[in-house]
Formats: structure tokens, sequence, C-alpha cells
């Protein structure tokens, strides 16, 4: 257990994490052609953001903040978090998306108003649920993977920080 907490293993694990849940939306939208919406786009971006500054902490000049670094991805994958736990609520109907993501613009006064509507919807709504396992859907399971996975970059950090006290 003790060797799963260590920073540079926390350092190689995250990314590895990160770049899997990359690789399963890349392969959900490639092979199984399931296109993702826009939510669904910007829950990737944490992803990549926390695989990057973990590999960044591997080099010999930066190994010194990886512990720290390891605290800033926690908070990356919250935030990822977040933005998946209201995915969730816009597929839920819990609340309303954004316009850019359900395309619910205002009443159009004339018919140039309605074309430029009908053709600024987006084309997958964030609204309807792709693809479900057990009732849960693909950002239900990033909510809790990102979840778990900040969790554990986060105890990796505080655990290293003090151990250096």
């Amino acid at each position: 257990m003790q060797s799963l907490v260590q920073t540079k293993t926390a350092l190689i694990l995250v990314p590895l994490a990160s770049l899997s849940a990359l690789a399963a939306a890349f392969i959900s939208q490639y092979v199984f052609e399931l296109q993702p919406c826009a939510l669904c786009i910007y829950q990737r971006w944490p992803f990549a953001i926390a695989a990057a500054i973990c590999l960044l902490a591997l080099l010999p000049a930066l190994r010194a903040m990886g512990p720290w670094i390891l605290l800033l991805t926690a908070v990356v994958l919250a935030v990822n978090a977040g933005i998946a736990t209201y995915h969730v609520g816009v597929e839920e109907h819990w609340w309303s998306g954004s316009e850019a993501c359900v395309g619910t613009g205002g009443t159009a006064q004339t018919l140039a108003e309605l074309r430029a509507q009908v053709m600024a919807a987006p084309i997958i709504r964030c609204d309807e649920v792709a693809f479900s396992l057990f009732g849960v859907s693909m950002a239900g399971y990033n909510v809790l993977f990102s979840l778990a996975l900040a969790v554990y970059a986060g105890l990796a950090g505080k655990i290293a920080i003090g151990d250096r006290r």
C-alpha cells in the first residue's frame, strides 16, 4: 500500500489512468461511433492536463515539486468531476445546459434568425444520453473515476508533503 502512494509511483499511475480515460473516450468516439457533445469534449481537457503536468514532474529539474504537482493534479481532476456532475445534471434534466450544449436559443423573429438558430444548434445534444451501462451514463462514470483519481492524487501528494516535514 505504501508504495502505491509514493510520489514517483503516483506521478506514473495518474497519467496512465488519465490517458486510459482519454483512450476510452476516443475509442467510444471513433470505434463505436458515439459522437461527443460539447460537455464531453470539455471533460477530456482535465485528463490531458493532469497527464501532462504529472509527466512533466518526472523530469529531474521538477522532481522536487512532485508532491505539489500531485495536489495540483487533484484539483484539476476535481474540476473534471464537477464538469461531469454538471453534465449528469443536464442529462437527467435536473437543470438546463448552456445554449452551446442544448441549443435552447430565443424565439426567432425572422426566417433568417430561425435559419441561424438551426445552423448553430449542436448536432449532439448534452441532454441526451448516448450510452449508459447499468443506468449510469458515461458522464456518471466520469464523475466516479475523476473523483477517485483526484482523491488518490491528493492523498499521494499530502502524504509525500507530510513525509518531508
